[in-house]
C-alpha cells in the first residue's frame, strides 16, 4: 500500500514568516503523495479586529457568528491559504489550495446548539476519498482551509485538527497514512518550559496518566482525542512535532501508538 503523509500545520507557524518558510520547505521535500491542512486563528483574530468584528473564545474554541464567518472565510480561505499555495509553488510543489466545500471534499452539519451556541461551526459528517485519491493520482497536493459546507450553501467554520484526523481515517483504506501535527513546539513536553522534554511515545493508557496529571492539558487534549480516535479507524501512524521535526524522519518530537 502506498504511503501518504498528512501534516496538519497551525498555532505560530502559521504566522510566522520564519517558521512557514522552514515548514514549507521540508514538506515540499517529502516523497510521494501528501496533503496540507492548515489552520489560522491567530491570522483570523487580526483581521476580525482590523475589521471592528469582536472576537468571542468559549474555553479556546471560537464563536463564529454570521460576521465572523465572513472574516474566517476570507482569512482561512483566502489570504493564509493561498500564500501557502503559493509558498509551495516556489518549492515546485504542485499545490492545489481548497476548502471542505471544494469538490463536495468535505461535507459537515452545523453544531447543535447547546449550553454555547458555537454559531457557524461545523462538525463532519462526511470525507470524500475517492475526490481527494483522484487529485493525489494526478499529481496534485491539496492544501486544504479550516472551512466546510453544510451542502446546502451554507459555509462552516470546523477545527483544523479535526479535519487533519477524518481526512486521514478516510484515506486509511487507499493509502497507509502518516498524520503529522505540526505546532511551535518540537512535541508534547513533559514540561511545557522545557523544551528538551519531549515525551518520545504515548498510548491510550500513557495519556489518561498524562491527563490526570496536569501534563496534557488546554488544547492538547482535543487533539490527542483525535488522534486516537484516527488511529483505531486505521491511521498507520501519528506524529507532533515543530516544523524542524518535518526533516528528521519518524524519530523527531512525539509519535502516538494504540499500543
Amino acid at each position: 500500500m502506498q504511503e501518504l503523509t498528512i501534516v496538519k500545520v497551525g498555532g505560530k507557524v502559521v504566522e510566522e514568516a520564519e517558521n512557514l518558510a522552514s515548514l514549507l520547505r521540508d514538506f515540499s521535500a517529502i516523497k510521494g503523495p501528501k496533503i496540507l491542512v492548515h489552520g489560522g486563528g491567530r491570522s483570523a483574530t487580526a483581521m476580525a479586529q482590523r475589521l471592528g468584528v469582536e472576537t468571542k473564545m468559549v474555553e479556546g474554541r471560537r464563536i463564529t457568528d454570521a460576521a465572523m464567518l465572513e472574516v474566517v472565510t476570507m482569512v482561512y480561505g483566502g489570504l493564509v491559504n493561498k500564500n501557502i499555495v503559493a509558498g509551495l509553488q516556489a518549492h515546485q510543489t504542485n499545490a492545489l489550495g481548497m476548502t471542505g466545500a471544494d469538490m463536495n471534499i468535505i461535507r459537515s452539519k452545523r453544531r447543535a446548539k447547546g449550553a454555547v451556541d458555537y454559531g457557524f461551526v461545523g462538525d463532519i459528517e462526511a470525507v470524500d476519498a475517492s475526490g481527494l485519491t483522484r487529485l493525489l493520482t494526478a499529481g496534485a497536493v491539496p492544501v486544504i482551509a479550516p472551512l466546510t459546507h453544510d451542502g446546502q450553501g451554507q459555509m462552516l467554520n470546523t477545527n483544523a485538527d479535526t479535519m487533519a484526523s477524518a481526512v486521514a481515517a478516510a484515506l486509511s483504506d487507499q493509502f497507509q497514512v502518516m498524520l503529522v501535527f505540526c505546532f511551535e513546539l518540537p512535541g508534547v513536553l513533559r514540561d511545557i518550559n522545557n523544551r528538551d522534554s519531549v515525551i518520545d511515545r504515548i498510548t491510550p493508557e500513557i495519556y489518561q496518566a498524562l491527563k490526570k496529571e496536569g501534563i496534557v492539558a488546554d488544547g492538547m487534549i482535543p487533539k490527542l482525542d483525535n488522534s486516537f480516535a484516527a488511529l483505531e479507524q486505521g491511521v498507520a501512524q501519528i506524529r507532533i512535532t515543530h516544523p524542524q521535526g518535518l526533516a528528521g524522519g519518524a524519530d523527531a518530537g512525539t509519535m502516538l501508538r494504540l499500543k
